[in-house]
């Protein structure tokens, strides 16, 4: 008897050795012909965040990689805030279910030339959500562990702060807080979810913790959901007690991050919002900046931001912010990030609205999955000198990693074995064919 359920929930466990053994299980059902999957289709989704930052359904690196490949995803990436703790076992899950796969790395980072605009991060002027996409392995190196350092002390700061406010309902940040995620990267969202396991113990009359609730946050929502994200904006968001506002050494700047990415043969990105916000009006000139340190790639997240319901000017928006990416020959990455419940697992790319761009997305996945292939087995990827020098033009590079990533399965990387920087793109493509 195939316990489809119970692998699927041994996937997202602590244990790395249990989840690995999980996902050897389904496959080989897959393998034998108790289990199918679909081929892979047209969706992609290369934002999902991790346990290892945060996901809101406690996805695994293992556990997302099953479900896109079950799911008929064309590619799948994950993208983990500050942290690269989840490559390794996402693109290892990838080659064993023949998925195509990316792994990113997303943080905050100052942006000097717009230290007087609001970006793409709320409230705060210069600062801008940044990304690594396409990272061919983990490593070590100082600047994630700056990375890493510094978040964990911005969040135990805000956790010292917010328990004055919210005290009886306090946290100790060893006990509740860092055993909620395997490597104790915690992040605002764990401190929601801690206040509210917490105030269930301390309070476990249901009326006198809504009475309390009412009164520290003005409301006592019915929802979990809903009680975590008042939690997080009353408390931990700008006019919060735990706010603190950034200033110029609150974050790395976005150019000593962008040289990180590429020493770690990934590619900058910029990471784009939904074009509201005076920096992002802005767009030509912010990619300009970018692009002087290194930054080759747009992400955007369409549905959650773009979707039916939210209006012709951010849809109009969208469309504006892709065609600049496809004049500076960026590819452009998308996907949702499944940080909030009720987020979808792949953005609905057949809707009107997003139907016309599914092929640039599709486009950019590809190329993504090529340079990570292409540059995990060989140094051969998107940024590398042999990029450089082998193509005349963005648009002729582009062109090759697309056909790459479509020709290149998973399960087939083994082409790739003695290739070497003298090797032409048009016999490295003949060869991955």
């Amino acid at each position: 008897m195939i316990d489809t359920e119970r692998l699927e929930h041994k996937l997202d466990d602590f244990d790395p050795g249990r989840r690995r053994e999980a996902l050897d299980a389904l496959w080989r059902n897959v393998e034998s012909g108790r289990e199918t999957v679909p081929e892979p289709g047209g969706e992609v989704n290369l934002h999902a965040h991790t346990f290892f930052s945060y996901n809101a359904y406690g996805y695994s690196p293992s556990g997302f990689a099953w479900l896109a490949r079950k799911g008929g995803l064309a590619a799948a990436g994950i993208v983990d805030f500050d942290v690269l703790d989840a490559v390794e076992e996402f693109l290892e899950a990838g080659r064993l279910i023949g998925l195509r796969t990316c792994a990113s790395l997303e943080s905050r980072v100052f942006v000097p030339e717009f230290s007087r605009f609001v970006i793409n991060s709320p409230g705060e002027p210069g600062v801008a959500y940044h990304m690594g996409v396409g990272f061919p392995r983990a490593l070590s190196h100082p600047f994630l562990t700056e990375m890493r350092s510094a978040a964990e002390k911005r969040t135990r700061d805000m956790m010292s702060r917010v328990n004055v406010y919210l005290d009886p309902v306090a946290l100790d940040f060893n006990r509740d807080v860092a055993p909620l995620t395997p490597r104790g990267n915690a992040t605002e969202r764990h401190l929601c979810a801690a206040y509210e396991r917490k105030a269930e113990e301390v309070l476990p009359d249901p009326a006198r913790r809504a009475a309390f609730w009412r009164e520290r946050l003005g409301d006592a929502p019915a929802t979990s959901t809903e009680l975590q994200g008042l939690i997080r904006s009353k408390t931990m968001k700008k006019g919060g007690v735990g706010y603190v506002a950034p200033d110029s050494g609150s974050f790395p700047e976005m150019a000593k991050m962008n040289r990180f990415v590429i020493e770690a043969g990934a590619i900058p990105t910029v990471a784009w919002l939904d074009g509201s916000s005076d920096g992002e009006r802005r767009m030509e000139e912010f990619v300009d900046v970018a692009m002087a340190s290194g930054a080759a790639a747009l992400n955007v997240i369409p549905d959650r931001n773009y979707g039916p319901k939210l209006g012709a000017d951010k849809v109009k928006a969208l469309y504006d912010v892709v065609a600049l990416a496809e004049r500076r020959g960026f590819p452009v990455i998308a996907g949702t990030e499944m940080n909030s419940p009720g987020q979808k697992f792949v953005d609905t790319f057949d809707a009107d609205e997003l139907k016309p761009l599914a092929p640039i997305f599709l486009r950019g996945a590809f190329i993504v999955y090529a340079h990570t292939a292409l540059q995990r087995e060989c140094g051969l990827g998107y940024l590398s000198p042999w990029a450089e020098k082998s193509f005349s033009s963005l648009d002729a590079k582009n062109r090759f990693f697309e056909a790459a990533g479509r020709a290149l399965r998973p399960d087939a990387e083994n082409k790739l074995s003695g290739v070497d920087a003298g090797v032409s793109p048009a016999r490295l493509l003949e060869r991955l064919q």
